[in-house]
């Protein structure tokens, strides 16, 4: 797996892994490889919102504004 793959290229293989693995239809030593490669994708995409998330956070703080931020739905 490419350290610099793009978010959503790693979201597309997530999405693809767990329908393997709710599909059924892989035996369990592959199950177990796809569980290991869904979690480091989920840690890798989770690591890379902090990042989007701490960066977000600098430029409100550099521009003086309101740092906490609200979920609309």
């Amino acid at each position: 797996m490419e350290k610099n793959e793009k978010f959503e290229k790693k979201i597309q293989k997530l999405e693809k892994i767990v329908d393997e693995l709710e599909n059924g239809e892989i035996d369990l030593d592959d199950s177990i490889t796809k569980y290991y490669e869904a979690v480091k994708l989920v840690k890798e995409c989770d690591d890379k919102l902090k990042n989007i998330e701490e960066k977000v956070v600098k430029m409100v703080d550099s521009n003086d504004k309101k740092t906490d931020f609200e979920i609309v739905d």
